[in-house]
């Protein structure tokens, strides 16, 4: 009987000791970065119609920031609109307000951008959102995927992307896709096998009329 009581104790105390510890984050955690680079600048209004959509899934303690893609992205100045919603639902919806007059400012004034930094974007996401600590972290590509890096920017560097939801948006075909589909595809798969190898999550959805996909 002896055993048995001391077999109960340990349990109970694990339990115990199993309820105590760190508390698990709920809050969610959103970067999006947008392609301006030639004519993507075009598609501007359907990169509005998925932080509309966003906006709209974010709750008090969440965090949504959302930066462009140009010439060197690896820099705070690339964040066109950021923040952190407020406890209280009234100040979170004032919030909302303000960060869509800042995204249709950033949508007025931009210009074309000669390259497009996708890495360099990347590991400013990864650093803005690792920072925050919440506890999902999702990256939004809006972009056809093509790098093209400014001469004298290195971006051979690992990515360090474990506990990320990485989604591809609107990846839209190029002159040259269309000549040769193979180039579409292995952009996609090149980028996919870049995340997964560093610990990512990886899809892409092109229908944004599914937006419900986006978010964990």
């Amino acid at each position: 009987m002896k055993n048995v009581y001391r077999m109960l104790i340990a349990s109970a105390c694990a339990l115990l000791l199993g309820g105590c510890g760190e508390p698990v984050a709920r809050n969610q955690g959103v970067y999006m970065l947008i392609d301006t680079s030639g004519t993507y600048t075009q598609e501007l209004d359907k990169a509005q119609q998925v932080i509309n959509y966003t906006l709209a899934k974010m709750n008090p303690g969440d965090t949504f920031a959302v930066a462009s893609i140009n010439t060197g992205s690896f820099s705070e100045k690339n964040i066109k609109a950021k923040v952190t919603f407020d406890d209280r639902p009234s100040v979170t919806n004032k919030q909302k307000r303000v960060f869509q007059q800042e995204i249709q400012q950033f949508v007025d004034d931009t210009k074309p951008a000669a390259y497009t930094d996708i890495t360099g974007g990347l590991l400013q996401a990864v650093e803005y959102l690792n920072e925050k600590h919440p506890g999902t972290k999702t990256i939004l590509i809006f972009s056809d995927l093509k790098e093209e890096i400014k001469k004298g920017y290195n971006r051979d560097v690992p990515l360090q992307l474990d506990g990320f939801n990485l989604v591809a948006l609107n990846v839209t075909k190029l002159r040259s896709d269309n000549i040769d589909p193979n180039e579409y595809i292995d952009r996609l798969d090149q980028w996919q096998k870049r995340v997964e190898q560093s610990g990512g999550h990886w899809r892409v959805v092109n229908d944004l009329e599914r937006l419900e996909k986006i978010l964990p």
